[in-house]
């Protein structure tokens, strides 16, 4: 069991219900059975020089607030730190948080902290970027790059869905290749989910990928329509057997992949990178507080 003597609590002040719950998450870490410095970040420009100077503190836990985009922005910067990470979901989806099982309340999710109970998780890259849970192309990221801030800060997952809808209709299927030469495969598709962790956008998409199997897995919902994407997406929220022919995986330490034509990819709800990538695995990079089994 790792024993902590100290922490550092970084909370994104500018998510949806950072704002609002910082207070709670500071008063709530006071009963940790360890010192906690906590830091309000309330602009997001400042996130990495906050962690940065949270780390010259040599802290044993660094507990990060916000939502998957800035559990994903910050994760490259506890690698190779002896560090371990804390997880306080407070975004729109917290699909990191649902794959390893922690609440999504703060009472809750600080008690995991409390518990003491410690994993060790792999991250998935693209090309030299690591991502704590699921990177997409097709739909996600052009709504990621377009959806205004207060919508999804005032209606969260239903604004979101609205947003969806609207961009929904001028959205195009296109090609996708996985892997290179005599060994690549071209699919006709309306998504791709480059994923280390079963869920993206708050619905469990991707059965097939774990935190820890030390393998990354790029699911491809396959088809010439747009229909087939809402088809996908009403059979894996109400868990119908029929969502398993709408994908077709693939999945490996490390796989090329690329588009046509070369889409945007979103990474935890951020449109970082473009096609084509690499995308890899980095196996048990970190640790992580979770459940205890």
């Amino acid at each position: 069991m790792r024993t902590i003597q100290s922490a550092a609590l970084i909370v994104n002040a500018q998510s949806r219900r950072g704002r609002k719950l910082f207070k709670q998450a500071r008063a709530l870490s006071k009963t940790l059975p360890f010192p906690v410095k906590a830091h309000a970040v309330r602009k997001p420009s400042m996130l990495e020089t906050t962690v940065k100077r949270a780390l010259e503190d040599k802290p044993d836990l660094v507990i990060l607030g916000g939502g998957d985009g800035t559990m994903s922005g910050l994760v490259d910067m506890l690698v190779g730190e002896k560090v371990a990470l804390g997880v306080l979901p407070l975004g729109t989806a917290n699909s990191f948080a649902r794959t390893l099982g922690i609440p999504l309340d703060l009472p809750g999710a600080m008690q995991v902290i409390a518990d003491g109970h410690y994993r060790r998780i792999d991250l998935g890259m693209i090309d030299g970027d690591y991502f704590a849970n699921c990177a997409a192309i097709g739909i996600s990221p052009l709504i990621a790059e377009t959806v205004p801030h207060t919508l999804k800060a005032w209606l969260g997952r239903f604004g979101y869905l609205i947003w969806a809808t609207w961009k929904f209709m001028r959205f195009k299927p296109f090609t996708l290749i996985v892997g290179e030469g005599e060994n690549e495969t071209r699919l006709k598709v309306v998504e791709v989910r480059i994923s280390n962790g079963p869920y993206h956008g708050g619905t469990e998409l991707v059965d097939g990928a774990t935190v820890d199997s030390g393998e990354i897995v790029v699911q491809a919902v396959t088809g010439h329509f747009k229909r087939r994407l809402v088809w996908n997406w009403f059979a894996s929220f109400f868990r119908l057997e029929a969502r398993h022919g709408t994908v077709e995986s693939f999945s490996g330490k490390s796989l090329r992949v690329t588009t046509e034509p070369p889409l945007a990819i979103s990474i935890d709800g951020e449109v970082l990178a473009k096609t084509p990538v690499t995308a890899k695995i980095s196996a048990g990079v970190i640790e992580v507080a979770a459940p205890g089994p």
